[in-house]
């Protein structure tokens, strides 16, 4: 099986969190390397997820699909105030 291509990269972040990774590394017997890039696909996975459910949402407004700004301020005031929040179907 062939190996996914990599590329070097360089960054600079906090001694503390330098410290930190190290820690966790050899706690892992893991490379630090390892470590980044599995924080690094959740990070960009959690980010596509949501760019993804914004245009999306957008499109629907676009369309004229969605709740004016207005009618959720004004439902908004309302709770907390014993009345029950309107349901859609």
């Amino acid at each position: 099986m062939a190996r996914p291509e990599t590329q070097a990269i360089s960054l600079r972040i906090r001694s503390e969190k330098v410290d930190m990774l190290e820690r966790l590394a050899k706690a892992t017997d893991r490379p630090r390397s390892w470590h980044i890039e599995q924080a690094l696909d959740a990070y960009l996975d959690l980010q596509a997820w949501q760019v993804a459910h914004i245009e999306k949402s957008m499109t629907e407004m676009d369309a004229g699909r969605g709740i004016p700004h207005e009618e959720i301020v004004k439902e908004l005031l309302t709770w907390g105030k014993g009345n029950k929040p309107k349901t859609t179907t």
